[in-house]
């Protein structure tokens, strides 16, 4: 009985000492209240200096002139993304700026200087309600000030009016290059890939990220460190009068933004997309690598796409170049240098063909056929009939083993197990590409000897990307070495050192490699396809000489047949400098090779450039 009346002495002493705990936190609580309300009334002089320093109350306008997102640039240094200009300001006077007088003649002036009238100018001043930067009609990004053009502006020296160097992400006037990719608002891939950042508030969803391209695959090392922003600060004294001053504000980190520096070669890019939209391509894509180290020069894909509008879907956003696809009869240098290297044809063996195989559906192209042919004949005459009885010979495994071991099959771009302290993972700059494709099960495919036909002669299961392509004609022309194409250099802080550099890379199979010899034959068997085989009319771009395989695969889109057009080769011949393939997709039935075509016209300009400038490092 005490005990509980004792307990209910606590249980009583306790309610009253949190009671008065929390009388006193409500007083202390409304003296603070009362001493805020004092301040801010500026009756409390020892503190007036130092909060009128602060911005009693203080509202900021500003311009962000630079996300602080690294830039990318080319291989001699011009800007893919990120590039710098300057751009004309304005502020929301109000009654700051005078339009009568010599203000009126000023705008005038500077109307004049932007190349359009006063009304528009004048009246565009007056609409806005926050800073902006002034755009040419119809244009999303700011116009492009020329240096002359800004001294101009500095000196008529316009109320609220001021030259600003801004970051433009791309070039408005071009199409976007898939390689590099766009950025755009991607709630979920933030929720994704950056769920510790948004849940400590240093990324938001609606946040631009990476979409495509490297933009995408190092956009944790692109992202930066915070944004430069152009402000006017408006500040309201003690004393009801009010000031405002234009700062800016910037991240005081000496390393960053970072520049990414690519392997890419703006000028022979941007000949070859043009080259490319002429001569009617579609979809498909253009790859253009350097023979002696796999770098990729140029990597052009069709449809092309505006990285400031991407449609609902955004297929045209799509890099062909990494996409596989049946690869026709370019496969048959991997069913070649599967025969050379299990041994199964003698060197000067010759197969006869009438134009039918009398198995497997398959035939020739050439009605009547083309009577006796050795393997480089077969090459060059690109005979059906010749590699289908040469695939009876060979089994499922020893044609896949030779595809991959030059690089068909697999992911070949450039990659490291190992990124850095910010990806703390692998790096792959070329996430997009895809595998490809030899047989869709090799167990399956053992036990019927039709389907290795088929896929001999790069139809039925085979599919391979241009790059794969292209990296397969510089892996003959290195001996049947596989090298991995590499997109970017390296990767360097704002005050140019150096953060991580992109080494040139061997991309060996499990399987091996194939023998320079069978590399030799492989080369003679393009010579010959360009000297009197199937592109005798396309094998002299100017003064080079040129070697080459085509390929058509069938296919069918919305239940139509159409045909794939391939061309893989190099040149020049005597001292090869550039791999190219060529994909024209979905092309009508019975058409002209138009990959075939293109390739020429490229390498052509290739060549009509190469005897302006030196050799590209």
């Amino acid at each position: 009985m005490n005990g509980d009346r004792n307990q209910g002495f606590t249980k009583a002493g306790r309610a009253r000492r949190i009671g008065l705990l929390t009388v006193l936190i409500s007083l202390v609580y409304l003296l603070y209240i009362a001493r805020l309300a004092v301040i801010q009334s500026g009756l409390w002089p020892a503190y007036g200096s130092v909060l009128t320093e602060h911005a009693v109350r203080q509202r900021q306008e500003g311009i962000v002139l630079d996300s602080g997102r690294g830039r990318i640039t080319d291989r001699n240094g011009t800007v893919l993304a990120g590039q710098q200009i300057y751009a004309l300001a304005a502020f929301p006077d109000g009654s700051d700026r005078e339009i009568d007088g010599g203000a009126s003649s000023k705008l005038a002036k500077l109307a004049e200087l932007l190349h359009t009238d006063i009304g528009t100018l004048s009246g565009w001043l007056a609409a806005i309600k926050e800073p902006e930067l002034w755009h040419k009609p119809g244009m999303r990004t700011p116009a492009a000030l020329s240096e002359e053009l800004v001294k101009d502006i500095k000196a008529l020296n316009v109320k609220g009016i001021l030259v600003v160097p801004y970051s433009i992400r791309y070039d408005e006037s071009r199409p976007g290059i898939h390689a590099i990719g766009y950025i755009s608002q991607n709630p979920e891939q933030i929720a994704e890939l950056y769920a510790s950042e948004l849940a400590s508030g240093k990324i938001k969803l609606s946040d631009r990220v990476g979409g495509e391209g490297l933009e995408r695959s190092l956009d944790k090392l692109l992202r930066g460190i915070g944004p430069t922003v152009l402000y006017r600060s408006q500040i309201h004294e003690p004393a009801g009068s009010a000031s405002r001053e234009i700062r800016l504000k910037q991240p005081d980190n000496p390393f960053y933004p970072l520049e990414v520096t690519t392997t890419l070669d703006l000028e022979l890019q941007q000949l070859i997309e043009e080259y490319a939209e002429r001569a009617g391509l579609k979809e498909g894509a253009v790859v253009v690598l350097e023979a002696d180290s796999a770098d990729i020069a140029a990597i052009v894909s069709k449809p092309e796409f505006n990285p400031y509008h991407i449609m609902e879907g955004g297929r045209e956003t799509v890099n062909h170049a990494l996409q596989p696809v049946a690869p026709g009869s370019v496969f048959k240098l991997v069913t070649a240098a599967a025969a050379l290297e299990s041994g199964v044809i003698e060197p000067k063996e010759t197969f006869r063909c009438n134009g039918e195989y009398g198995r497997y559906g398959l035939s020739c192209w050439l009605p009547g056929g083309h009577g006796e042919l050795t393997l480089t004949e077969a090459l060059a005459q690109s005979c059906n009939v010749a590699f289908a009885a040469l695939s009876e010979r060979l089994s499922a495994g020893k044609l896949s083993a030779a595809a991959r071991q030059l690089g068909l099959g697999r992911r070949i771009g450039w990659y490291s197990e190992k990124g850095n302290g910010v990806l703390k993972g692998p790096l792959r700059p070329l996430a997009e590409e895809a595998e490809g494709r030899i047989f869709a099960s090799e167990a399956e495919t053992s036990a019927d000897s039709g389907i290795v036909a088929q896929t001999a002669i790069g139809q039925r299961d085979a599919a391979v990307t241009p790059l794969q392509a292209a990296n397969l004609v510089v892996s003959l022309l290195q001996g049947g070495r596989v090298l991995a194409p590499r997109l970017v250099k390296e990767i360097r802080y704002a005050n140019g050192q150096t953060m991580m550099s992109f080494p040139l890379q061997d991309s060996p199979s499990p399987a091996g490699r194939i023998s320079a010899s069978t590399a030799s034959t492989l080369l003679k068997g393009m010579e010959a396809v360009m000297d009197h085989g199937t592109g005798r009319t396309i094998g002299q771009a100017g003064s080079w000489r040129l070697a080459g395989k085509s390929g058509t695969a069938q296919a069918y889109l919305n239940g139509k047949e159409v045909n794939h057009q391939w061309f893989a080769g190099y040149g020049p011949i005597h001292s090869p400098r550039y791999a190219i393939a060529v994909l024209a997709k979905s092309r009508p039935k019975n058409s002209a090779n138009q990959a075939a075509q293109i390739f020429h016209g490229v390498m052509k300009v290739i060549a009509d450039q190469e005897k302006k400038l030196p050799r590209r490092s």
